[in-house]
């Protein structure tokens, strides 16, 4: 079995930062992506920052130049720093992994972890 947990969320004012983490564990051979998705009620989960394998990253247009994602490999965790937040990035924040296993790539998602941005 192989599971994410995420950490970190937390009510913040506008302005300030966070920092999530999100830890894989179990077995499994390698990751092959990590990042973060977000979703607020009533709305589509939607991406806000993928790490691949190889060193390559992808932001969401609304947090390019605010968000940073970082990968410990040898920790298997990723992290998000986000700086400069704004009320709208107000959401749940889940971890996604895609993991090589013995017979192909299995798809993971943490329980997620509530970001609020409020003054």
């Amino acid at each position: 079995q192989v599971r994410l947990v995420e950490s970190g969320g937390g009510l913040v004012q506008p302005g300030e930062s966070l920092r999530l983490s999100c830890v894989a564990t179990g077995s499994f051979l390698s990751i092959n992506t990590m990042g973060w998705y977000r979703q607020v009620p009533g709305k589509q989960r939607e991406l806000v920052a993928v790490s691949i394998s190889g060193g390559g990253t992808n932001y969401a247009d609304s947090v390019k130049g605010r968000f940073t994602i970082s990968r410990d490999n040898a920790k298997n965790t990723v992290y998000l720093q986000m700086n400069s937040l704004k009320p709208e990035d107000t959401a749940v924040y889940h971890c996604n992994a895609r993991v090589v296993r013995l017979g192909g790539f299995l798809e993971v998602w943490g329980q997620g972890t509530l970001v609020t941005v409020s003054s």
